[in-house]
């Protein structure tokens, strides 16, 4: 069975290039009927925290990327990671090095002095000798000498990579503690994965960690290293470009399936395809179609997919993410019409829920005053008649829905011998408190009778305040 993993470290928050990573890797595993798991790597242990491993979680929670097994800690582990460090020590396969962090230093200095490329020159690799004193020992692993790494990367083809490039590198700690190298060896290893997705940053450690899957008996993965995601300047995606945490978009009013069909198209495509749904990811994604050059994060771009499955999604699920938004503008979602009913009127005229948000006050709330422009140019004294004529159709109603609205709205405007606009702004401004909204009819019908009337009553006697100079 195909196993993917996701394995960040909850040394930060989850970004977007992690979170492309988890879905290039989910999406791969829900195409071929596999297994999508989810892997803590927290052996960092003084800058690894909780409130970055809740906020992974809450963030994979968030984009659905739901995982088959998992969450595993690798600081869970260390007897295990212990128990293959001895095997590859009986192995012969492992030693201990007893150089300092100076006598590093030192030896680096005179490679480059050299014009070697700095590296450990493996002085402890065969040391029979007494142990040094007062000095803890790292464990290094030995290298194969001969031959060569070859890695059959789905994205970046085929990389070939000399042993003797490669020093002794260290797999714990002098403190004991394992290192990412062999921690993620064995966890692949214990946790059948079969496909390794990952960013190519991860690339110079592959040809290491395939000598160490080799030396421990372990199948070796198949790799896709993928691009990273770069700013609009050019430099790799950071604080300085805007959110780097998945959460900050979904307070920025991001539907999460937005998110991630714009994350599944930096360095994906399939034809000239823009917007796709979940499924539409799943059925389509193919590693094969994963572009090996970096891609750019524009906003603008996510933007303009946002407002795309804002206008596509169900009324009930724009309402789950559009509830907190306006709760936190202080309503009262109790005291007004369904969500579900006042998102699916505005989702033709909001690119984010906070803007949606902003919108919908008026459903649920009460204003004091009307927005000054819109006042000064539609709740003038000419609008006083159209007003107190629409009072007396919308409250003789006994069926308050758009259609007998809109009725009353042109019967208002036909008795006048006015265009709808000089009968409709000035009622728009009276009951939605300024001049933009959806459908006046749809509007007043979700608004409800009594409010409607009573701002009506406001708007009139704004008018009459406004007569008396």
């Amino acid at each position: 069975m195909i196993r993917t993993r996701f394995a960040p470290s909850p040394t930060g928050y989850l970004h977007i290039g992690g979170v492309r990573t988890a879905l290039f890797s989910w999406l791969y595993a829900k195409k071929l009927g596999g297994e999508f798991i989810l892997r803590i790597e927290d052996t960092d242990l003084e800058r690894s925290t909780q409130e970055s491993v809740n906020a992974i979680l809450e963030g994979m929670s968030w984009l659905g990327l739901d995982y088959d097994q998992g969450p595993f800690y690798q600081t869970h582990r260390f007897e295990r990671y212990k128990e293959v460090i001895d095997l590859l020590f009986e192995k012969g396969l492992a030693y201990y090095c007893y150089a300092t962090p100076e006598e590093l230093d030192e030896m680096r200095e005179a490679q480059k002095a050299a014009g070697e490329k700095p590296r450990y020159d493996g002085r402890y690799r065969n040391f029979n000798g007494e142990a040094p004193e007062g000095i803890k020992p790292v464990i290094r692993f030995k290298n194969p000498e001969e031959g060569e790494v070859v890695i059959n990367d789905q994205v970046k083809g085929k990389v070939v990579i000399a042993n003797k490039e490669l020093d002794d590198l260290i797999i714990a700690r002098s403190d004991g503690t394992p290192t990412y190298n062999l921690t993620v060896v064995v966890d692949d290893w214990d946790m059948g994965v079969t496909h390794v997705i990952r960013g190519d940053d991860h690339l110079n450690n592959t040809p290491r960690q395939i000598n160490l899957y080799e030396a421990i008996g372990a199948e070796v993965p198949k790799f896709s290293h993928i691009p990273m995601v770069l700013g609009e300047d050019g430099s790799r995606l950071s604080k300085r470009h805007g959110a780097v945490s998945v959460l900050q978009y979904k307070e920025q009013g991001f539907l999460p399936e937005a998110l991630l069909n714009y994350l599944v198209r930096l360095g994906w495509s399939y034809g000239d395809q823009e917007i796709f749904t979940i499924d539409q990811m799943i059925e389509f994604f193919d590693l094969d179609s994963v572009n090996s050059s970096p891609s750019t994060f524009n906003t603008e771009k996510l933007t303009w997919i946002n407002e795309q499955h804002i206008k596509m999604a169900k009324p009930e699920h724009l309402s789950r993410h559009l509830a907190p938004f306006v709760t936190e503008l202080g309503c009262d979602l109790n005291n007004g019409p369904d969500l579900a009913d006042v998102a699916d009127l505005l989702r033709d005229r909001a690119k984010t829920f906070i803007e949606m948000a902003n919108s919908a006050t008026y459903f649920y709330q009460d204003f004091e005053e009307f927005e000054a422009g819109a006042a000064k140019k539609h709740l003038r004294p000419v609008a006083e008649e159209p007003l107190q004529l629409l009072f007396n159709k919308l409250q003789s109603l006994d069926n308050w829905q758009s259609e007998t609205i809109h009725e009353a709205i042109q019967a208002a405007a036909e008795e006048l011998e006015l265009g709808m606009g000089k009968v409709g702004m000035p009622l728009r401004v009276a009951i939605t408190g300024g001049g933009q909204s959806p459908a006046i009819d749809a509007t007043a019908q979700l608004i409800g009778q009594k409010r409607c009337l009573e701002r009506i009553k406001m708007a009139l006697a704004f008018i009459e305040k406004r007569k008396e100079g």
